[in-house]
């Protein structure tokens, strides 16, 4: 990037020090003017408006020379920097679109692995209610096994508890028979 820089002449040249390269026209210009307003006064003063007028002509033309050069230069720098913007918003843009893709990638994948732990979890679950189902059956028959033990415990308890009563009560009743 090449870097621009203005020249501006000078118009007053009383404050001005010599420069160690060698002096410049205009520089001449004011040491003879300089000599002479010491001689002249007045009419120095003319000569010097004159010239003064001559130089603002060229001194105007090269500002608005320079001005352009900036307002060229500035907005050169508005336009790189809209296409920057340009370029970070398409960036942006692109990066988004990507990232967009990746999840929806990655969500996928994710919901796929869900779905096969919950088939290994149902199939686990399955096969618990399954031996679950087949244990409780066996509690019911074991159940229904010991109603039926119970019950033949009880019929057996009261034939043994009736029989003996029976007989005694029947004994009594013969001995007392016998008796008479």
């Amino acid at each position: 990037m090449e870097r621009q820089g203005v020249d501006m002449p000078h118009v007053e040249c009383k404050d001005q020090e010599l420069q160690p390269l060698g002096e410049s026209k205009e520089q001449q210009q004011c040491e003879e003017s300089r000599e002479d307003e010491a001689g002249r006064g007045s009419a120095s003063a003319n000569r010097q408006l004159m010239m003064l007028e001559g130089k603002s002509g060229s001194y105007f033309s090269s500002l608005e020379s320079s001005i352009d050069n900036l307002k060229k230069r500035a907005q050169e720098l508005i336009e790189n920097i809209n296409e920057s913007r340009q370029k970070d918003h398409a960036l942006m843009t692109n990066f988004r679109d990507s990232l967009k893709i990746k999840v929806s990638d990655l969500t996928e994948k994710l919901e796929e692995r869900m779905y096969q732990i919950y088939n290994h979890h149902n199939k686990i679950i399955q096969d618990k209610l399954q031996e679950f189902t087949q244990k409780m059956t066996k509690i019911s028959n074991l159940e229904t096994e010991l109603k039926q033990v119970c019950h033949t415990v009880e019929t057996v308890y009261k034939d043994l508890c009736i029989q003996p009563e029976a007989t005694t009560l029947e004994e009594e009743q013969a001995h007392k028979d016998g008796e008479c």
